[in-house]
């Protein structure tokens, strides 16, 4: 039997699991069945509710613009799927090719798509964790009830964490007219994510909307009442305040530890992929019945010097899905890489927020276009001479010009394609708290576009 008629057999009446009912793990299952793939497909979720949209979890659902029950995903389509939710994923054998369910039961496969996501990362203190009060946000029963909780008037609602989670719930307190304290041990909000200049303008913008802003300090404890009541924070600088509520916004865990035995490059950071989203064993293999997508996977981009990058973004969760779905039913020369740029949105404090490539990946920055006064703006980052990333405060028309200067390899600091060029634009270190993505290697340009024709050439680098 040639390759050709094993694929059709395949395609046909094999059998493929998606483990992790979420954005990517649907979408797959919808491309797949766009593909033609008619055999078995069987979706698990640890959650008992069918996929569902997070990104309105810390935006309308807190304002109460829409129910927490309204965010189930739209189907594109009928995906004839077995659904197993309730119960999570508890291992991978890879020599026998079953998933093991936490009941105990195995499921069979062909080919398996990881795509179990992030979960959020807690309270440090398990007892101060589970007092009535205290809060993370990722699934829905999170941002249900929170939203009860802002409802219901608090006195003053402490934030730890002013990541673009943490910074957003905020807004929605501000924009509901309840007193909230936001908790950073960095100099400023957003500035893992986007450097010292970008914290800057937003810790102005939250002090500006009435936060309780404070910088570079800890929360070191909570207090509850004898009826197991948040009550009190304390902070490590030796002050306390008196608090209703506290929302744990301290990033996600990655979903991986049910992998721990099974082979694959799995841990703290994702799951190691190529670009065509394939597993990548401990050994550094390749394997061809082994995907993921979504938050999970850590695939490498030409473009940042191929870094393996894990990205909690919604669009690239949904363009890994669809490349992950076509190469589990593609021949090895129909294949497609997945070369999408990174693209994140953010709504605080009445600022539309947006990004595209990847910041973190970057020495200097500089703003480009328009005024930070007056929070209108585009900052360009560069590495080495080249542009890696733009990021836009309520001037999101021009991030495909930047787009397009990053994928052809553009020198740095880019023109200025407006009249609104600031005076004096001078680029300055980026600055980020922690480690960067920064490393030496090769620099590429993308052609194409759409996945099948998207590949990469070899471009001068700019120094």
């Amino acid at each position: 039997m040639t390759s050709a008629e094993n694929l059709r057999g395949f395609k046909r009446d094999g059998r493929i699991v998606i483990v992790g009912a979420s954005l990517a793990g649907l979408r797959a299952a919808e491309a797949l069945r766009d593909e033609g793939f008619t055999g078995s497909l069987t979706m698990i979720g640890d959650e008992s509710a069918e996929p569902y949209d997070r990104p309105p979890l810390s935006k309308q659902v807190l304002t109460g613009w829409v129910p927490a029950d309204d965010t189930t995903l739209p189907r594109r389509r009928d995906i004839d799927a077995e659904w197993l939710l309730g119960v999570p994923a508890d291992g991978l054998d890879l020599a026998t090719n079953h998933v093991r369910l936490a009941d105990g039961r195995e499921i069979p496969f062909d080919r398996v798509l990881i795509s179990t996501g992030v979960r959020a990362r807690p309270w440090f203190i398990e007892s101060e964790a589970d007092l009535d009060g205290v809060f993370v946000v990722r699934t829905r029963e999170h941002a249900a009830g929170l939203q009860r909780a802002l409802a219901a008037g608090p006195s003053r609602v402490l934030v730890i964490g002013a990541g673009f989670t943490g910074s957003e719930i905020a807004s929605v307190c501000r924009e509901r007219g309840i007193p909230v304290t936001v908790a950073e041990l960095a100099p400023a909000p957003l500035v893992g994510a986007l450097g010292a200049m970008i914290g800057d303008v937003a810790a102005d913008m939250q002090r500006a909307h009435g936060v309780d802003l404070r910088c570079g300090v800890k929360v070191t404890g909570l207090e509850g009442d004898a009826q197991g009541r948040l009550r009190r924070a304390h902070f490590d600088d030796g002050s306390s305040i008196d608090v209703d509520v506290a929302v744990v916004a301290l990033g996600g865990i990655r979903n991986t530890e049910w992998l721990r035995d099974s082979g694959l490059a799995a841990g703290v950071w994702g799951i190691a992929c190529d670009t065509g989203c394939r597993a990548m064993t401990l050994d550094g293999l390749i394997t061809d019945d082994v995907f993921a997508a979504g938050d999970v996977a850590r695939c490498p981009n030409p473009i940042y010097e191929y870094r393996l990058i894990s990205l909690e973004h919604w669009a690239n969760a949904v363009e890994q899905a669809e490349v992950a779905a076509h190469n589990m039913v593609s021949s090895q020369a129909d294949r497609w890489p997945h070369l999408t740029l990174p693209l994140f949105w953010s709504i605080q404090f009445g600022v539309n927020i947006k990004s595209v490539g990847v910041p973190t990946f970057a020495d200097e920055v500089a703003v480009t276009q328009g005024s930070v006064a007056e929070q209108r703006f585009v900052a360009a980052y560069g590495y080495r001479g080249r542009v890696t990333a733009a990021v836009s405060f309520n001037n999101a028309k021009w991030l495909d010009y930047y787009r397009q200067l990053i994928e052809t390899a553009a020198p740095f600091p880019p023109p200025c394609p407006t009249p609104d060029q600031p005076a004096g634009m001078k680029p300055v270190p980026v600055d980020f708290p922690g480690p960067t993505l920064l490393a030496q290697g090769a620099t590429v340009v993308v052609t194409g576009h759409d996945p099948g024709e998207r590949r990469v050439t070899a471009a001068q680098q700019y120094r």
